[in-house]
């Protein structure tokens, strides 16, 4: 943190694996101008991802993959979420080269044209998690029924569905991955532009 309207006065990690989270003591500027007093806020710290959402024009389809979710488990839902390929960004990747990759080691699909939806903030009460999302022109035929890579232990259903049942989900309130639900709003605006310049003559 090194914005000026924001003063750090003491920072600790209280955990450091798959997640970290600090705990700041910190105070911040009000919209009069004043400080806030010391502010006591945990922080969890788990990089940044990217999301891609996969669209075959020719077909006029969606490949969206389904994976076992602990954080889903953990609230007691249902665990196994129908979702958006998505990963998290090395330090030496940029975020359009996490999709592409991503896209092939979850769904065996090549990303050909690619273009960006949006940028966001997961929970930035809490996360510093930043979120880059995509879509992509992939051709859907031949996928093989299972995804992921089995050294990161991911056991991942491969589904490709109909562009049109890819938005009833959406509307039925039947997808519940933020990343998803963003990328399948932005399609259902822009399918029809999307496949009038991607569909293949």
């Amino acid at each position: 943190m090194n914005h000026p309207d924001v003063d750090i006065l003491e920072s600790t990690t209280v955990h450091d694996g798959f997640l970290k989270v600090d705990v700041y003591r910190m105070r911040h500027r009000r919209f009069d101008g004043t400080w806030t007093p010391p502010l006591a806020r945990e922080v969890c710290d788990r990089g940044h991802a990217v999301g891609i959402l996969l669209y075959d024009p020719d077909r006029d389809a969606v490949v969206l993959i389904e994976q076992f979710r602990t954080g889903a488990a953990a609230s007691g839902l249902n665990p196994w979420l129908t979702e958006v390929v998505a990963g998290m960004i090395d330090r030496d990747e940029s975020a359009e080269a996490v999709a592409r990759r991503e896209a092939f080691e979850e769904a065996g699909c090549t990303v050909r044209e690619i273009e960006s939806i949006c940028d966001y903030f997961s929970s930035p009460g809490a996360f510093t998690e930043y979120v880059s999302v995509f879509c992509g022109r992939v051709d859907s035929t031949g996928l093989a029924a299972t995804g992921g890579l089995a050294e990161e232990h991911e056991d991942i259903r491969v589904k490709v569905v109909t562009a049109d049942e890819a938005i009833r989900l959406l509307d039925e309130n039947k997808l519940n991955n933020s990343v998803t639900v963003i990328a399948l709003a932005w399609f259902a605006r822009h399918r029809d532009r999307l496949r009038a310049v991607w569909t293949v003559a």
